[in-house]
């Protein structure tokens, strides 16, 4: 496609900044961009007609991780990585709620749960044996503890009879999320194309030529934040894990508040508009999952339901009103730190959040820009 002379001079001249991705990363980058750097011309480009990737798909839980899913991190991580992965969690959830307000997000702190199957004897008896052990570690950042045991007052079926309840997590409107930041950063005058997908980049002394799907342009510096399509411009250990969902109509008198997490994490529901919003499976097919396909699955799907009607709503009659999935980023190994460098001498990336997007998105925005001269 020719570009006009218009487009040129409007759009593609002069861009100090060129952000792949408009996602929370993407998004974050750009409006501490603009702080820093208040006269920059600053450009955002964006594969999707919304946010593509798990950045308007997710969950929207404000977590940190559940006690079961800290226990694995330390299989595959030192203490120190692991705390400092908690601590970031801690502090890009801080970053969010203060940049963005909770009223903007729809912020509601019912605490976070974990529940453990009946069948699960041995990780329910790990966790409770380590329970004490994780609270003394986690205490320089929660200062109490962040783990404790309540009974099971929401009568699921099918797993023990305690929980383990972590009050300091929350839940978000991701939506409203989105739109709030996707607001901010325009009224910034950052400049966003939706439907545009970047092929290829090459990095020269004095600027990055870079050629999309429709036109090809130069800019001062690039910054990557595309997380779980992150392998399709560059070469860093992050995975694409798809991630497949469903929410139920209304339930009247839904009871159910919080976010909740079963078998490690890999399963995880909440309460939203009066619905329940269940997502999870994708241990049910790791290799099937590792995919960059916006696709729901019949084994996982059916998974999920099953669920649904014996665990979580067991007496609750429910319709499914829609089901998506989104596309997160993960490193080979269980490996969760992620990814935020300098690639070049004008190249950077902020890529790998694990999961954790909600919770490490801002941070991780705002270490893109720390990163720049």
């Amino acid at each position: 496609m020719s570009l006009s002379y218009w487009e040129i001079k409007s759009w593609f001249t002069n861009i100090d900044y060129t952000i792949v991705g408009s996602g929370i990363v993407g998004l974050s980058c750009a409006w501490y961009l603009k702080e820093r750097f208040p006269k920059s011309n600053i450009l955002i480009l964006e594969k999707g007609m919304l946010p593509q990737g798990a950045s308007t798909k997710n969950a929207g839980f404000a977590c940190f991780g559940s006690l079961s899913e800290i226990l694995e991190d330390l299989k595959s991580h030192s203490e120190n990585e692991v705390l400092e992965l908690v601590e970031k969690r801690f502090q890009g959830l801080h970053l969010l709620r203060k940049t963005l307000g909770d009223k903007a997000i729809n912020y509601q702190n019912y605490g976070g749960f974990e529940l453990f199957s009946n069948l699960d004897d041995e990780l329910y008896d790990t966790s409770l044996s380590q329970k004490n052990e994780i609270n003394k570690f986690l205490k320089p950042i929660f200062k109490i503890d962040a783990f404790s045991l309540k009974n099971n007052i929401f009568n699921f079926k099918h797993i023990k009879d305690k929980y383990i309840f972590n009050p300091f997590e929350g839940q978000i409107d991701t939506g409203m999320m989105m739109t709030t930041l996707l607001k901010k950063v325009q009224s910034k005058g950052i400049k966003i194309l939706n439907n545009t997908t970047v092929e290829q980049f090459e990095e020269t002394s004095h600027s990055v030529k870079i050629k999309t799907n429709t036109f090809e342009f130069s800019t001062s510096k690039l910054l990557i934040a595309t997380n779980g399509f992150a392998s399709q411009l560059i070469h860093e250990d992050v995975k694409p894990a798809r991630a497949q969902v469903l929410i139920t109509k209304p339930i009247k008198n839904l009871h159910i508040k919080g976010v909740f997490h079963l078998d490690k994490g890999y399963y995880y529901f909440r309460n939203i508009d009066d619905r329940i919003l269940l997502g999870g499976g994708r241990n049910l097919d790791f290799k099937g999952e590792e995919t960059t396909e916006f696709n729901e699955t019949e084994h996982i799907q059916k998974a999920l339901e099953t669920l649904l009607k014996t665990t979580i709503l067991p007496e609750t009659p429910f319709e499914i009103e829609h089901r998506w999935s989104g596309i997160m980023g993960m490193g080979s190994f269980g490996q969760k730190k992620a990814i935020v460098k300098p690639m070049g001498n004008r190249v950077y990336c902020g890529i790998r959040l694990g999961g954790m997007g909600i919770a490490m998105g801002s941070l991780i925005g705002k270490e893109l820009v720390q990163l720049l001269d």
